[in-house]
């Protein structure tokens, strides 16, 4: 088939065709113009992608890791792969391993035998506690803010004697404080025995081990002699030179015969150590404790791990007085009180806001009343009239409850709350003393002291106005004890023979400083053998020596 021949244009199509080249000419030199002149459009390059315009993703949150047994070879074990008894020893292996974590914190119910309790023979690592001389923010070691000029400028009389009688206290020199290693753990509670004879000095810890100094006890001081080639006049001298182990007062026997006059230096520096028993009574932190006021050989310890124990001092043995019925309840405590009119009923605050009583004489369910959403961290009673309480909680109150008023529906009751006052930060700890007037320590770096005239002559029921209730004393401290050092909590004497009412506190620069009820400084307790803060600081309830524990669990006395 021939092929067809195209079709000749038509003169409309034609000119269309030539306006067409025309017009696509004129563009194209146009744009050659432009660009001779600087003035054509600038290529944009493709934006590459930049790791800063991405999104970021949030950060990862870590797991808390459960423990978990440790695989093992099911092949080697002669176990088939997913079978029922590979299923089963799994099982049975974790078991096994949560059971181990959950009796590391359970605490020990029943009697205890001091006997079979004893840290016997502990040496202390040194290396174990490295976060001890970290210089906390704020803090400035041996830098004093109170001494020798301060007393000197005070004018009032009765003030300047009562400095000058409080600065004179002397520091311990029966031993070295780095000597009293009077718990392994960091100190959490302390208090002296009630007895005017002696000082007696308790301690709890960390690890709940209560231990017990006593100061009357001083460094033996051998004079080195000449040695002599005779075993028996060596046997004596080094029974003489016999070590005393800490936690137990036992001796070691045995001796070289002979001796190097470095040896007997060495001898000679190792029995400075003083004899210290320790006890270990709970399975966690022993949060505080008190004597009876009816037998002074009565020693009432609570625990973080939510029990209440009586130590009894003349029969050596350690009972429980309370503790939850359900053992696997998990009700930490925070502090423990001894009713002053009723000695047989306890009062104790936990760290979930509760405050409980009980009575040792009926041991059942005891009282709980939910005093406030967060911990309370202290609480105490007023050594006159028990039945006003003051606890100090995260929630940043300090409150003032009456215990002969409740309100409240059946099983929700709470005591009356007689006032309450907010500081700007978490308050520590609320204490009372015997003239009715509460301390506070708060992390806004302040102590309040608060005080209530007539609280014996109050009804039932009553209530104080916002300003009834403003403390009439606020002094600056630094609180910030940060996480290696036992927050820092006032302490009263209970009854100074002088009638002058004060309190001692943990100071953050490695002293214990003491105040009056009016927030005047009396004294700044400290010396340079002391290579850490003092932040659990304790009167004597009559005599005035103060005694001041650290986080190495190392004691601080002053006489």
């Amino acid at each position: 088939m021939a092929r067809k021949e195209p079709a000749e244009l038509s003169e409309f199509e034609k000119q269309r065709l030539a306006n067409k080249v025309q017009r696509d000419n004129l563009v194209k030199q146009l744009a050659l113009d432009a660009a001779s002149a600087g003035l054509a459009p600038q290529s944009v390059k493709p934006q590459s992608k930049s790791s800063s315009s991405q999104k970021r993703q949030p950060a990862v949150k870590k797991l808390k890791v459960e423990a978990v047994p440790r695989r093992t070879s099911s092949r080697l074990a002669g176990l088939e792969a997913d079978s029922e008894l590979a299923k089963r020893k799994a099982d049975d292996e974790y078991s096994a391993v949560q059971e181990v974590e959950r009796a590391k914190r359970q605490r020990v119910s029943g009697d205890l035998n001091l006997s079979d309790v004893v840290v016997a023979g502990k040496e202390w690592d040194q290396k174990q506690n490295f976060f001890v001389d970290v210089v906390l923010r704020g803090a400035k070691p041996y830098e004093r803010t109170f001494g020798d000029p301060e007393v000197k400028k005070t004018t009032d009389k009765e003030l300047r004697a009562l400095r000058e009688k409080m600065s004179g206290l002397e520091l311990y020199d029966g031993f070295e404080p780095n000597r009293i290693k009077i718990t392994p753990e960091r100190i959490y509670a302390l208090g002296f025995h009630p007895t005017v004879d002696k000082a007696l000095i308790f301690a709890g810890d960390k690890l709940g081990n209560l231990g017990i100094f006593d100061a009357s006890q001083t460094a033996p001081h051998v004079k080195s002699e000449p040695i002599k080639a005779e075993a028996q006049d060596d046997e004596v001298k080094s029974s003489k030179r016999g070590r005393n182990l800490p936690w137990t007062g036992s001796s070691m026997k045995s001796k070289p015969k002979f001796k190097s006059e470095e040896q007997d230096e060495q001898d000679l520096d190792d029995s400075s150590d003083p004899n210290i028993t320790s006890f270990h009574l709970h399975s966690r932190t022993i949060s505080s404790f008190q004597f009876s006021p009816l037998n002074p050989s009565h020693l009432y310890t609570s625990s973080y791990d939510s029990s209440i124990r009586l130590l009894d001092l003349s029969k050596s043995t350690s009972t429980e007085v309370y503790a939850p019925l359900d053992s696997s309840l998990d009700e930490a405590l925070s502090g423990v009180e001894v009713d002053s009119k009723s000695p047989h009923v306890l009062y104790f605050s936990r760290l979930d806001g509760c405050l409980g009583r009980t009575d040792t004489r009926s041991p059942g369910s005891p009282d709980i009343f939910q005093l406030s959403e967060k911990k309370i961290g202290g609480f105490s009673m007023h050594p006159g009239i028990p039945h006003f309480v003051a606890t100090a909680s995260l929630d940043r109150f300090m409150r003032v409850w009456d215990l002969r008023k409740m309100s409240g529906k059946t099983g929700m009751q709470v005591p009356h709350s007689v006032g309450e006052h907010e500081s700007r930060l978490s308050v520590s700890h609320a204490a009372f003393n015997s003239a009715g007037q509460i301390a506070t320590s708060s992390y806004d770096d302040t102590l309040k002291i608060y005080t209530f005239k007539g609280m014996s002559e109050w009804p039932a029921g009553k209530s104080l106005s916002e300003k009834e209730i403003q403390p009439s004393s606020i002094v600056r401290h630094n609180n910030q004890t940060g996480r290696w050092v036992t927050i820092l909590r006032p302490q009263w004497q209970l009854y100074p023979q002088d009638s002058v009412q004060r309190f001692c506190i943990g100071n953050m620069n490695r002293f214990i400083d003491i105040y009056t009820s009016t927030g005047d400084q009396l004294a700044q307790l400290g010396d340079d053998s002391i290579t850490a803060v003092p932040a659990v600081a304790q009167f004597h309830p009559r005599n005035d020596w103060v005694a001041g524990g650290t986080a190495s669990g190392k004691l601080c006395l002053w006489m």
